[in-house]
């Protein structure tokens, strides 16, 4: 469980959006934070988690990449400590298959499909980080799906 107030308040976006369906209530919750951090100056960790987030909310798919190629940026700066510390239950490592995976499948819906497969091919180098639980069975699955529809071996 995190310990992290911004973690909290990020999570309470995640729960507009994937709970109760309230994607705008979503993006303007995860715009204050993104205020609030300021930007992409903050916490590497919270920059990560919340462009990680407010990719899922927007309608643009350009705008949709750029927010997950903020957070895969700001990813390569967090530590396993600060992690820990804010008593997030994976490792640096566990957060790059789902980066990966939103930014291949931007890529394909962009038509851009060499990208695309290049970051699916990340995903899965880095697949092993995760546990065969909820969360990486998730992952696992989103992966089957986007290689079968860039015509890549499951």
């Amino acid at each position: 469980m995190t310990t992290d107030p911004t973690m909290t308040r990020i999570g309470q976006g995640v729960e507009l959006n994937h709970q109760e369906g309230r994607r705008d209530a979503a993006r303007d919750l995860f715009a204050q934070i993104w205020d609030d951090i300021g930007g992409e100056q903050g916490d590497p960790l919270h920059v990560c988690v919340l462009a990680h987030s407010m990719a899922d909310v927007q309608d643009d798919v350009g705008q949709e990449l750029m927010w997950d190629l903020r957070a895969l940026a700001a990813a390569d700066l967090v530590t396993d400590e600060r992690v820990a510390e804010a008593g997030v239950p994976l490792s640096v490592a566990g957060l790059y298959p789902s980066l990966h995976l939103n930014v291949s499948e931007c890529y394909r819906k962009l038509g851009d499909l060499d990208r695309a497969r290049d970051h699916l091919r990340r995903a899965r180098a880095e697949i092993g980080a995760l546990g065969d639980d909820d969360y990486g069975r998730l992952i696992r699955g989103g992966l089957e799906r986007l290689a079968a529809q860039l015509g890549e071996p499951a």
